[in-house]
């Protein structure tokens, strides 16, 4: 499934700063960010509580946000994009 996670961080002082670094070092580990503070996530239900639970874990629930999107396995068809940077295979290889 495709789950699209966004975040906002409070960067007021060093404390939210590493949050923020450790926040996105966990989403680059399960998906690619289409814009800062977004990431597109190709997961399976295991993957997804998971890294759910690592986030929520590193946020500080008074200060920082955290959506979860979950767009199913036929999200295809739900995403459209303008402007820069194009889209990519979320099911597709990564690197080489």
């Amino acid at each position: 499934m495709l789950v699209v996670i966004t975040y906002d961080v409070s960067t007021e002082d060093a404390a939210g700063r590493k949050r923020l670094r450790k926040v996105a070092k966990q989403c680059v580990n399960y998906g690619q960010r289409v814009q800062n503070s977004v990431f597109e996530c190709s997961l399976d239900a295991a993957q997804y509580r998971l890294l759910q639970a690592k986030l929520i874990g590193l946020i500080d629930q008074e200060k920082d946000s955290l959506r979860f999107y979950n767009l199913g396995n036929h999200y295809q068809t739900r995403i459209e994009h303008f402007g820069v940077k194009g889209g990519y295979d979320a099911e597709g290889l990564l690197m080489l």
